[in-house]
């Protein structure tokens, strides 16, 4: 190995986020209370910002606009057009400085005593903020970011990521992850797709070396075998019992894996001591612990026609315009060739513009995302939860036209009103299995129809999970006993046998 100091030049592709692209992209993700917060910061912290209240009939300034909304659509240059899919959605919003007059290109370069007291000033704002708790998601992409990978790779680990459940298992299958055929791919299209399967599952093996240990999981069994390490004392027997005797540890069979494996009582106990330490929810940590009120962000209605139309309850939200005082102001600076005074001003009003139209791609993207989930999920608002239908952020992203990552910050923390209740956002999008004629059933629909199974059974004589695959089959759902298994032990569901001993000790 070759040891030396020296400079060298090296060519790479990284994507970098603009400073003003991450708080489009935060402005997206507040919920309607936090963005109200965020808007009120704002003004107190840029004095071109000037608001009109909500149901407000007119302002008290003599100085405003008659029309302060029309005024803001000139100045603002708004490039949101709904009847657009958007696909560059927040990348637009980096050409707006371009629209600044050319008069005003000078800049002058702030004081290091400038740029302290500013950094100071917006880590004192910070410290008073509420701190949103970290997701998974953004915890997980964070760590990604440190990879030396392909960019196919990384696109793929976000997919990964982002249909990743609440504890953290990757219940879709690979294949339902891999990007559509694209139409230059001609006959070659089982080539291309076995080229994408490998990169999923480089991208996988990427995400199961992250923290929590045994995220990207596909069953408990593959997530508690990812946390061993090789200086476990007992790694090897670990191995074998996770893989093999899981079910006869949970039912106490330790003979029966003596017998089996050959190891005695006293490992297998001490080996079992270490197994409890592992976390079969690696993800679970990062859920919220405490019901918080929530305030809709959404709203349903129903269309007179059919279907339902959704509405943003924003109209609590003042509507933000640039203050005309500090346009004047500009155009005095200018004439007078004050260069302190225009660039101060210019940066004021450079922020409040993109403000605003962060603020009005919020709205956009959310209408879209939200539209685009409640015309997915119609049999769900008509019929109840048990006709909720598959649904991946994918899809929607696909449909609207946008990164998916973008749909994951739309519904982030966002909750709608429905005819069947408040839920979050996040919670149309579930996983699903094929049924007996073919079509996707969803998660949510077979824990259901389990549950209605053992409520019902014999309780003198219950249903093992073979014969709970049996019953989910007349009903026309078609799964592996495995799942069966996985769904009961998620529910709390007990096994046959404690099911018939707590019967037995009833009577």
């Amino acid at each position: 190995m070759r040891l030396s100091f020296g400079q060298n030049m090296q060519m790479a592709q990284k994507q970098v986020l603009a400073p003003r692209m991450i708080q489009s992209m935060e402005i997206l993700q507040l919920p309607i209370i936090a963005l109200a917060e965020r808007i009120e910061q704002e003004m107190e912290d840029n004095p071109v910002l000037d608001q009109i209240e909500p149901n407000e009939e007119g302002s008290e300034y003599d100085e405003a606009p008659e029309n302060p909304d029309a005024l803001a659509e000139t100045e603002r240059e708004l490039v949101v057009k709904d009847e657009e899919n958007n696909e560059a959605d927040f990348e637009r919003l980096l050409n707006m400085t371009e629209n600044m007059p050319d008069e005003f290109e000078e800049r002058t370069r702030p004081s290091r005593g400038e740029m302290e007291a500013e950094a100071d000033r917006r880590h004192d704002q910070m410290a008073n903020m509420v701190a949103r708790p970290e997701s998974l998601q953004d915890y997980l992409e964070h760590q990604v970011s440190w990879f030396d990978i392909d960019e196919d790779v990384r696109k793929m680990c976000e997919r990964i990521i982002y249909n990743l459940d609440n504890n953290g298992y990757l219940e879709s299958p690979l294949e339902d992850l891999l990007p559509p055929v694209p139409p230059e791919v001609n006959g070659d299209a089982e080539a291309w797709r076995a080229q994408q399967m490998k990169i999923a599952e480089e991208a996988l093996a990427v995400v199961q070396r992250l923290d929590p240990p045994g995220v990207g999981a596909r069953s408990l069994k593959e997530c508690l075998l990812l946390q061993l390490t090789p200086g476990l004392l007992f790694y090897e027997e670990l191995q074998v019992l996770i893989a093999n005797h899981l079910e006869d540890l949970e039912n106490n069979r330790l003979p029966l894996i003596t017998k089996k494996t050959g190891f005695s009582i006293e490992t297998i106990q001490e080996a079992w001591a270490d197994l409890r330490t592992l976390k079969p929810k690696p993800g679970a940590e990062f859920n919220e612990s405490t019901a918080a009120a929530v305030t809709p962000d959404v709203y349903i209605d129903r269309r007179d026609e059919g279907g339902y139309e959704v509405r943003l309850e924003d109209g609590d939200l003042p509507s933000l315009y640039i203050s005309p005082a500090h346009r004047r102001m500009l155009q005095d600076a200018v004439a007078q060739k004050d260069k302190d005074t225009i660039e101060y001003i210019k940066r004021k009003i450079n922020a409040a513009q993109w403000l605003i139209e962060a603020i009005e791609q919020r709205r956009s993207t959310l209408t879209r995302v939200s539209q685009a989930i409640v015309d997915h999920q119609q049999k769900f608002l008509d019929d109840g939860p048990e006709y909720i239908e598959p649904l991946k952020m994918q899809q929607i992203a696909d449909k609207v036209g946008v990164h998916v990552t973008t749909v994951s910050r739309a519904v982030d923390d966002k909750w709608i009103q429905t005819p069947r209740g408040i839920f979050p956002l996040k919670r149309f999008f579930v996983g699903g299995t094929t049924g007996a004629d073919g079509e996707e059933v969803a998660w949510d629909k077979v824990r259901l129809k389990l549950q209605e199974i053992v409520d019902n059974e014999d309780k003198t004589k219950p249903l093992s999970d073979d014969a709970l695959v049996d019953e989910l089959a007349k009903a026309g759902v078609t799964v592996a006993r495995r799942t069966v298994t996985k769904y009961r032990k998620a529910m709390d569901i007990p096994s046959s046998r404690q099911r018939r001993d707590w019967s037995d000790a009833k009577k």
